[in-house]
């Protein structure tokens, strides 16, 4: 069902792209806008990786290491290679996983994460993110991360073109300008909303997918709850273009904000591995 949730939401991303693009100045407009966009996020999909455990100055540990151990135990369990395994010396609880497949994935986890949660519940959050990688959630989200750049870039071309009152230069007629205005304030916030929700959606998979590698979601269900908890009192300094892949969003938003988090609500997400748990 979550699989289908995000195709449906990828599809209305594409199909937002083409209106975009022909609003503007049809073909022209549309291949430019993606092409860029897809330089720009195939770059960030092949570095990824690299890229984030840098910039979190993340340590690589070897087999000695608990989490090492741990993540090694659930990579067995989920049928999947052996990630490399790193440590953020962080004392904010949260955990990643990255990597452009499941031949190239990395798992990372705070020195925060591991002394606030119990086995348990340390199993859970790193289950929840080798099914991140189990479901190439790192290639979904570079996907809506370019469908959604390219309309931004439209929307950019149009508002240059409306300012300099720029128009076709062929024999057809101009763009409707209502059409034009509406893609310049519409078309960016709605790919956000959509990118946000697939991004949502791809969280509660991981979650079920978690609890499945593991055997039980009550160890995810706590562990959430307590990251949730731990987070508001010590806050990590996280980039705001990665905050997206770490298990739990610092300060997510509430209400309408909420509509533009990366992270569905905590209770949410445990009342999902609630339902999980009594076979709902």
């Amino acid at each position: 069902m979550s699989g289908m949730k995000t195709a449906i939401l990828l599809a209305a991303l594409s199909g937002l792209v083409i209106l975009a693009g022909g609003a503007i100045d049809g073909q022209r407009g549309l291949v430019l806008a993606f092409g860029v966009a897809l330089v720009m996020n195939v770059g960030s999909y092949w570095f990824s990786d690299k890229i984030v455990l840098r910039l979190y100055r993340a340590t690589e540990v070897g087999a000695g290491h608990p989490l090492y151990q741990t993540t090694h135990r659930l990579a067995q369990k989920a049928g999947l290679p052996m990630p490399k395994v790193y440590v953020i010396p962080d004392a904010s609880p949260n955990a990643f996983a990255t990597g452009r497949d499941p031949n190239h994935a990395a798992v990372a986890a705070t020195e925060g994460i591991m002394r606030l949660l119990s086995p348990a519940e340390l199993d859970g959050v790193i289950a929840h993110e080798l099914a991140h990688v189990k479901h190439r959630d790192i290639l979904i989200s570079t996907v809506a991360a370019t469908l959604a750049a390219a309309i931004m870039m439209l929307a950019r071309m149009a508002q240059f073109a409306a300012f300099f009152g720029g128009s076709r230069s062929d024999d057809r007629e101009g763009s409707n300008p209502l059409a034009v205005l509406a893609m310049i304030i519409l078309a960016p916030v709605a790919a956000m909303l959509i990118q946000m929700a697939i991004s949502r959606q791809r969280e509660f998979a991981a979650d079920r997918g978690g609890a499945e590698i593991v055997g039980s979601p009550m160890g995810l269900a706590t562990a959430l709850r307590r990251i949730d908890s731990a987070v508001k009192q010590i806050p990590m300094d996280a980039n705001p273009a990665t905050a997206h892949m770490f298990i739990m969003k610092p300060f997510s938003g509430r209400g309408l904000m909420g509509l533009f988090s990366s992270h569905p609500p905590t209770e949410d997400r445990v009342k999902a591995l609630m339902d999980l748990q009594r076979g709902i």
